[in-house]
């Protein structure tokens, strides 16, 4: 409570959390809001799922697109792809690709999962393709540590 009390953003996303799975999605959106306001990504992302499903806040498009261009621009790659599949939505494969690209890049699977299927219906060219491929298994790579491996193997033990 000391963080949140602070405006800590991440308390205040984690506060937000805590709310939304106990269905007050009332103060889930005011904690996202103040962590989005405060410059967390992960706040506008949050928040662009309750514009989404109508949760705690009416149904925008508007609103819900905004914040997953604010995540995405901050680096969030489920945002990014998010955005990839309202372009798809709108009719503008092209853009819909290079959000995918992006996301791609920064190691999201569903990403170049999708991809692949835009890859063999003739959306992406090989070279972009392969592009990403090499620039997702970089992302996935430098996550990679022996701590995270040990913590891995301890955790399916």
């Amino acid at each position: 409570m000391k963080r949140v009390k602070a405006n800590d953003p991440v308390a205040m996303l984690q506060m937000g959390l805590v709310c939304y799975n106990k269905g007050d999605y009332d103060s889930a959106f005011r904690r996202y809001n103040i962590s989005a306001g405060l410059g967390d990504v992960a706040g506008h992302y949050q928040l662009s799922c309750l514009y989404r499903k109508g949760q705690g806040v009416e149904k925008d498009v508007k609103k819900e697109v905004y914040h997953l261009e604010q995540a995405a621009i901050g680096g969030h790659p489920i945002a990014r792809y998010n955005l990839g599949a309202v372009e798809e939505e709108n009719g503008r494969m092209d853009r819909a690709v290079k959000h995918w690209i992006i996301a791609a890049t920064l190691g999201h699977n569903a990403s170049l999962d999708t991809l692949k299927l835009c890859f063999r219906r003739g959306l992406v060219s090989k070279e972009d393709f392969a592009s990403a491929l090499r620039a997702h298994q970089a992302a996935v790579d430098a996550t990679k540590s022996p701590q995270r491996e040990a913590a891995e193997e301890a955790r399916k033990e």
